[in-house]
């Protein structure tokens, strides 16, 4: 299973408009979101500042990659499950 992490904030209406344009590409695959509030750590908070959300590869714990900010890059996104459900399974 893939995973994402959605960094933003609680009162952020861009996050939860991100959160909710991923909803949609759960009926064709299956991938884990982890979402990070920055304003939750010091350290997260000066790396996106105000640059939120963010939508990346991987879990918080990782170092993964950016895959859109602002607003959801749906081909992008695709294009990646689509990648790691091949890796994994074979075919998507």
């Amino acid at each position: 299973m893939a995973d994402l992490t959605l960094y933003g904030r609680s009162y952020c209406h861009l996050c939860e408009d991100m959160k909710i344009a991923l909803e949609p590409l759960r009926r064709d695959f299956s991938f884990v979101l982890h979402e990070v509030d920055v304003d939750g750590d010091a350290a997260t908070e000066a790396r996106f500042g105000e640059r939120v959300p963010v939508l990346t590869t991987g879990t918080p714990a990782g170092a993964g990659d950016e895959l859109c900010h602002y607003f959801l890059d749906v081909p992008r996104v695709r294009a990646w499950l689509a990648a790691q459900a091949i890796s994994q399974y074979g075919s998507p």
